[in-house]
């Protein structure tokens, strides 16, 4: 057998290298051979086309999303400038021209 570490997640003995990163298929988690405990992906954030999210960076929302407590819809193609990454179910913070300041997930927008 291997020499490869068990996820730090669900501790799977089955992962794999992809390049740098280590991959759990039971869980989906992805951590660095740099990382202790697989610490990385607690900062790590992927948009829907799975390139890596950065605070600064502008993303695109790809569908409508209706927005909470409101009547109104987030049309796809919004730019959204200046994102913040926050941990928690919505993981990116920013100000959106029209509505305001909003949470947005990461997998609903694409880096620009």
């Amino acid at each position: 057998m291997s020499n490869l570490p068990s996820c730090p997640k669900c501790n799977s003995e089955y992962t794999y290298e992809d390049g740098a990163l280590f991959v759990c298929p039971m869980c989906g988690n992805e951590w660095s051979s740099e990382s202790d405990n697989g610490n990385a992906e607690d900062t790590l954030f992927k948009d829907a086309n799975r390139n890596i999210l950065q605070d600064g960076d502008t993303v695109t929302v790809i569908k409508d999303l209706k927005v909470k407590g409101s009547s109104s819809v987030l049309k796809q193609g919004t730019k959204v400038k200046n994102i913040r990454l926050v941990d928690g179910d919505h993981n990116i913070d920013c100000k959106i021209e029209g509505f305001g300041a909003m949470k947005l997930k990461s997998e609903f927008v694409k880096k620009i």
